[in-house]
């Protein structure tokens, strides 16, 4: 039987890392938590990951931020990304405009809907998988 995936996510308020975590872990993933992009990084170089929540407004280091560093990375861009945020849809067109960085594979709005991270979440790891 195959390991389950594991899932870094990324958000700096505690109730949004607890309830991705108990809705991914129900469905079988492995989860692990950061509480901003300065944490994230460390467990991106602790590897390996099959996939990242990431919330885009956080202290220290931001979700931008650290997801340019990711994404330039050659060790982990293969990694998808599902952005989680309030942030509005000129954001979603801003960072997906960006020619340096590929955009996000998924993007999912707070409120967070557990049908919608859910079928993400499934798609973007069993992509992994071909």
């Amino acid at each position: 039987m195959a390991s389950p995936k594991r899932i870094l996510i990324v958000d700096d308020e505690q109730d949004i890392r607890t309830y991705l975590s108990t809705l991914l872990g129900d469905q079988g993933y492995e989860t692990v938590q950061a509480n901003d992009g300065e944490e994230a990084m460390q467990k991106v170089q602790a590897g390996p990951l099959d996939l990242i929540t990431l919330d885009i407004s956080m202290p220290e280091k931001s979700g931008v931020k650290f997801f340019r560093e990711m994404k330039t990375d050659d060790r982990w861009k293969h990694i998808p990304v599902i952005i989680v945020t309030g942030v509005s849809e000129d954001f979603k067109s801003f960072i997906s405009s960006r020619h340096q960085i590929p955009a996000p594979e998924g993007f999912v709005s707070k409120p967070i809907s557990p049908e919608e991270i859910l079928n993400l979440v499934s798609m973007l790891t069993q992509q992994g998988n071909s």
